[in-house]
């Protein structure tokens, strides 16, 4: 089977592989589970048929070069893992046999200095006048002993579990209660910038992001905690190197896939009053996000009747593919004091979920 050129300017091969190489359960590794994460983690939209046929294409060609199998059931497996498992090793290894080196020359250079700092002595005893270069020179020799234990400035540095100083990450499956704060409770070392995903069309929070770490090693030890609970849900961690032309890290600390800022160390997506927008002339129509799954229009109308808001229409918004209900809506009131009423609930619980609620056209 001839091998089929993919020519998009995508690291197809580097992404599928990073997070394979990051994932313990099955689950990630079905195709089409597997798709979604790579989609995501590339900044492309999951429906996107022409992505669908580069990820089917990469999958391909990966299989012919023997990097990974697919089995019939649909589960794929990195036939790379084990050998890149054996570099570690042998990396990890030489490092040792550096660390050795490295303790040998200091502890060389230690005899050296007492042998000096003995004839420093001597020339005191001898009273020639040559204590002052004498002393210049230890300062001169002790100063890159100090050096060694200056923290390096190179954030992007390799380590073990890292040998690409990746620090972007992404991280999926993220319960919709998660906010910067927990984030980073959560994670090891420091988070210092967020980009939550969004739906370009409606701004409901897809329940994952990129992050920036603040050095290598505290991606590594980020990577290896995929799996892990996060307010009780076990949340996905891979590397994600920023594609060329990104700007990344973003200028703002944290900002929402569609481009909105949030500074305010709120929710994922926002939430709470401060998150919504500026309110149109003679509005009588909102947007509604976070639902639950079980919600029909009795659920709402029933919701917005406790603030004496009357519902005139409500519409939900369903995935084009599958039909599946998306968890976001609009709301049509009667009149502008209606809407306004009901615009006070943003924020509150509805069916155990906190309704975020914006004004719309």
């Amino acid at each position: 089977m001839p091998k089929e050129s993919i020519d998009d300017g995508v690291d197809w091969d580097k992404s599928i592989g990073s997070i394979l190489e990051g994932s313990d359960g099955d689950e990630v590794r079905k195709v089409k589970k597997l798709r979604k994460m790579v989609l995501l983690s590339l900044q492309m939209d999951e429906s996107d048929k022409a992505a669908k046929k580069q990820f089917k294409k990469a999958i391909q060609n990966m299989e012919d070069q023997g990097k990974v199998k697919l089995d019939a059931d649909g589960t794929i497996s990195l036939l790379e893992k084990k050998s890149k498992k054996k570099k570690r090793k042998a990396s990890s290894s030489n490092d040792e046999e550096k660390e050795k080196k490295s303790k040998k020359k200091k502890k060389d250079k230690k005899r050296q200095k007492t042998s000096d700092d003995a004839s420093d002595i001597d020339d005191n005893k001898k009273g020639d006048g040559g204590n002052d270069s004498d002393e210049e020179g230890n300062d001169n020799e002790e100063a890159p002993a100090q050096n060694d234990h200056t923290p390096s400035a190179d954030k992007n540095k390799p380590c073990k579990g890292n040998t690409q100083g990746v620090t972007r990450l992404f991280i999926g499956n993220l319960p919709f209660s998660v906010d910067e704060s927990s984030l980073n409770a959560f994670l090891p070392g420091q988070v210092t910038h967020i980009k939550w995903i969004t739906d370009k069309e409606t701004g409901k929070f897809y329940g994952s992001a990129f992050i920036e770490m603040d050095n290598s090693v505290s991606a590594s030890d980020a990577v290896v905690m995929s799996g892990s609970k996060l307010i009780g849900r076990p949340i996905k961690i891979n590397f994600a190197p920023a594609r060329e032309g990104d700007v990344w890290p973003p200028p703002k600390k944290e900002i929402s896939g569609g481009g909105s800022s949030n500074t305010t160390g709120g929710q994922a997506g926002g939430s709470g009053v401060k998150s919504m927008s500026a309110k149109p002339e003679n509005c009588m129509k909102l947007f509604i996000g976070n639902l639950s799954y079980d919600i029909d229009d009795e659920g709402i109308i029933k919701f917005f009747g406790n603030v004496d808001a009357e519902v005139k229409a409500v519409r939900w918004l369903h995935h084009k593919d599958s039909g599946d209900f998306k968890g976001v809506g609009f709301v049509e009131f009667w009149n502008t004091e209606a809407c306004e009423k009901g615009a006070t609930l943003n924020g509150k619980n509805l069916l155990g979920r906190p309704i975020r609620i914006d004004w719309t056209d």
